[in-house]
């Protein structure tokens, strides 16, 4: 079996590398991004199996299937909780939670092996088939959900609770999370961008590059840049640009139609 993995965190691939060698599984290469698997895909043939990333860091991961018809067998990875999975019908083999779990991945990998052995690889990809569009528009407005209503962060010896709706932005520096508030304080946070996405609102909060995930209603002003992005000025974050990704502009402007 010629496995491929597609995952931007470059610890978790490691780790799933290391869990399916334990299941003798080949894995036959590691990619991170969307624009890494394009290129991947026009110099080699398609594996057996895909152990594929929903959300990338140049985008989501159903990209590849607009540009690409692709011939292998699908395990999704993701950090979306199950709920928002199970609200659409997705005909992959299987999808793993991150972070993964050893008995469910090989539960996973023998699924796919029964299949293969059962129809032979060909029907296994079939299961392929995915109605792309309805899963962009869910994963961009999802169904009503409890999203975070507040933060909590520590303030010297006190703690103090920030509602979500006075939140201007998340941003990432040195290594850290941060919470810039609409008085223009920010506010180190124990997190990662990747794990808050899922938990705030997607029609308030949109990802528009690595470092930065915006309130809709703190932009001051969007202005036309380089290289057909986007700048986004917010009411009182000024400490660097924020530039929208190339590759999210489109997404972006759709989030706020």
């Amino acid at each position: 079996m010629k496995t491929l993995i597609i995952e931007d965190e470059k610890p978790a691939a490691r780790r799933l590398v290391r869990m399916l060698e334990k299941l003798s599984v080949n894995v036959i290469a590691t990619l991170h991004s969307v624009e890494d698997a394009k290129e991947w895909f026009k110099n080699n043939s398609h594996p057996d199996l895909i152990f594929l990333d929903i959300q990338l860091n140049d985008g989501l991961s159903f990209e590849l299937f607009e540009s690409i018809e692709i011939e292998s067998a699908i395990i999704f990875t993701t950090a979306y909780d199950e709920y928002a999975l199970q609200a659409f019908k997705l005909n992959s083999i299987d999808y793993l939670l991150k972070p993964i779990d050893e008995e469910e991945l090989e539960v996973a990998v023998l699924k796919y092996n029964s299949l293969k052995n059962k129809f032979g690889n060909d029907e296994a990809s079939k299961n392929v088939q995915l109605s792309i569009e309805d899963i962009k528009k869910l994963l961009i407005h999802p169904l009503d959900r409890d999203y975070k209503k507040r933060f909590t962060v520590k303030v010297g010896q006190h703690i103090k609770m920030i509602p979500i709706s006075e939140i201007e932005c998340f941003f990432s520096e040195n290594k850290g999370t941060y919470i810039q508030t609409i008085e223009g304080r920010n506010y180190l946070i124990d997190s990662t961008l990747e794990a808050l996405e899922p938990e705030i609102s997607p029609q308030e909060f949109f990802r528009v590059n690595r470092k930065f995930l915006i309130n809709l209603h703190a932009i001051k002003d969007i202005i036309s840049y380089s290289n057909s992005r986007l700048k986004i000025k917010l009411n009182t974050y000024k400490a660097e640009e924020i530039i929208v990704a190339r590759e999210r502009v489109k997404e972006f402007k759709d989030w706020l139609a």
